[in-house]
């Protein structure tokens, strides 16, 4: 259940005309009132003899007693509260009853003998009501009604409980802000799928990501064709901004700007700056030519970003948590950005989900995160990739690694209470998994091909070397359609000059395997990832899979050496390179 207080107005009767009215689509069916603050306030809807006008006067009673100069300018209080889509449809005595609840909760009306304001409760729908409230109490005060919509939500929590609803994870004050019923309405008249608000949160969230200068966001801004204002301080110093679509205008005709702060909490222009405040400046920067120039090198930088990741989010300090969970948002806004049309569609709604879990109450500590907004930069600059090949490879081994991030994610969110958040990454944990399926599908049927060639003696000695190295997993290894993908994997490893047994023993070692679907996927990932070995197989000659131990081997400049633990912590292995 949702309640959902809007801005203060000034028309008693313009409200009442449209919550009594047929509403803007003839979605308005049966308006009546289920409450009111007496319980014998005028019916408009069900009674013949009732006017709004009168109701409205009935309302404004208060306000006007007052002095024309005490009378407060917005004196009307307004909130929906929505049930959820999944819940029994509610009587009229028990809307009446979660009204009076409401309406006492954000001290309103609070009742026990305390003045309170007029109010009514109009239902036009099955699933929900509207509280209309004037905000000046009978005895001509001001109501105690700060934070009216957290106290609306909190004891909405309680009502959910009581009456067996749709229970919602409750919230901490960080996510973003809902576009308006009038938003909503303007949408849908315009043949927008999204609210403007929803549409400019989106594209500064793209500008920001892996962004290291107030010039560089706001050239992105302007590159996506978005209006930009700037606030500036009589010292010229730049204190703010806002954005517009180009085509949502107000009556007036003109464009409707939106601060970065309204459309979230942290896309206002203090909060974005603390993520490039502990980047390097130019002169420290590593020289261009070391930075991935493709996107398939993007991706495999993305990859080991994400590894890395997740064990700071296991077990960092919770402000650095937080940041890297934070950079992670960047990481999934920039993949969808460039990906192909196959994993486009789930990557956005993966990014979409995850956006509510980058942001708790927990303030993140930036600087440690900058592998992940290097990734999340390197993707942007490395353009869109390919769904074949090494682009469609690599960033299947990208989507892998972020699904155990994102799902860390998930449960260091749960572990520190963020319910809403938890939620979040959870659905944007699905939504990698689907995307996964998509991009994986080519790369692991060619490893699966060339794993189905390899001959019988290297196929048992690598059953053997299995059953010798994770005497755990090996039975459910070798019982998943995945296998030969990875005996492929290992016999490439091994033709390059890795010790597999290391390989294997690192790869599980290092990270948890629960949430795997299949095991031998993800270890195909991890070893081609920490081996160095090309995500795509395609165009790799035979013998490099086929088992030959004569074939060409690699040269190394350093054996690889799996993670070690110091401190009761554990360091990544060295790389191949």
């Amino acid at each position: 259940m949702i309640p959902s207080v809007n801005d203060e107005g000034s028309r008693t009767i313009g409200l009442l005309a449209y919550l009594f009215g047929p509403g803007r689509h003839e979605e308005h069916v049966d308006p009546h009132l289920v409450a009111s603050f007496d319980g014998m306030s005028p019916d408009p809807g069900r009674d013949r003899n009732a006017t709004l006008k009168e109701l409205q006067q009935l309302l404004d009673q208060p306000v006007m007693a007052l002095a024309e100069h005490a009378r407060p300018a917005k004196h009307v209080w307004h909130t929906s509260v929505r049930a959820d889509a999944g819940d029994r449809t509610l009587s009229d005595e028990e809307w009446a009853g979660i009204a009076r609840r409401i309406i006492a909760a954000t001290g309103i009306d609070p009742g026990e003998g305390q003045s309170g304001c007029r109010w009514v409760a109009v239902r036009h729908a099955d699933d929900h009501i509207h509280i209309v409230a004037t905000l000046v109490t009978e005895d001509g005060h001001r109501p105690d009604d700060y934070r009216s919509g957290a106290r609306a939500q909190a004891e909405a929590r309680l009502i959910e409980k009581e009456l067996g609803l749709h229970e919602v994870a409750p919230g901490d004050g960080t996510a973003a802000q809902r576009p308006t019923s009038a938003e909503r309405h303007k949408a849908e008249r315009q043949g927008r799928e999204r609210t403007a608000r929803e549409e400019l949160r989106e594209t500064v969230r793209r500008a920001v990501a892996g962004a290291r200068s107030d010039e560089e966001f706001f050239e992105r801004l302007a590159a996506a064709g978005l209006l930009i204002r700037k606030r500036t301080a009589p010292s010229g110093d730049l204190l703010g901004y806002k954005v517009a679509l180009h085509d949502d205008l107000n009556k007036n005709g003109e464009p409707v700007f939106y601060p970065g702060a309204r459309l979230a909490p942290d896309l206002s222009l203090p909060r974005i700056r603390e993520r490039w405040s502990g980047h390097p400046t130019p002169d420290q920067e590593a020289p261009v030519r070391t930075r991935p120039s493709t996107p398939a090198a993007a991706r495999r930088v993305t990859a080991s970003a994400a590894w890395q990741a997740v064990l700071v989010v296991e077990h960092g300090d919770d402000a650095v948590a937080a940041a890297h969970i934070a950079a992670a948002g960047e990481v999934l806004d920039a993949l969808a950005t460039t990906s192909a049309a196959h994993t486009r569609r789930e990557l956005h709604a993966a990014a979409t989900a995850f956006e509510r879990a980058s942001r708790s109450h927990l303030r993140a500590v930036r600087g440690h995160d900058r592998a992940l907004r290097q990734a999340a930069r390197d993707l942007v600059h490395g353009g869109n990739a390919l769904g074949r090949g090494e682009d469609g490879a690599s960033t299947a081994m990208a989507i892998d690694m972020l699904f155990f991030l994102i799902t860390g994610a998930a449960h260091w969110h749960a572990q520190k209470g963020h319910a809403q958040q938890a939620e979040a990454a959870a659905r944007a944990a699905e939504h990698l998994r689907t995307a996964y399926q998509h991009a994986s599908a080519q790369p692991l049927g060619v490893l699966h091909a060339r794993g189905r060639r390899l001959s019988r003696p290297v196929i048992q000695r690598q059953i053997a070397l299995l059953r010798d190295t994770l005497p755990g997993l090996a039975e459910r290894i070798l019982a998943e359609p995945g296998w030969h993908a990875l005996a492929a994997t290992i016999a490439e490893a091994e033709a390059a000059g890795h010790d597999p047994a290391a390989l294997l023993s690192g790869a599980v070692e290092r990270r948890e395997l629960d949430t795997a679907d299949q095991v031998s996927d993800v270890l195909v990932w991890r070893l081609r990832r920490t081996a160095d070995l090309p995500a795509d197989a395609s165009d790799l000659p035979e013998k490099i899979t086929a088992g030959d131990r004569n074939a060409k081997r690699r040269p190394t400049t350093r054996p690889f050496t799996p993670g070690r633990r110091r401190n009761g912590r554990e360091t990544p292995g060295r790389s191949p390179r």
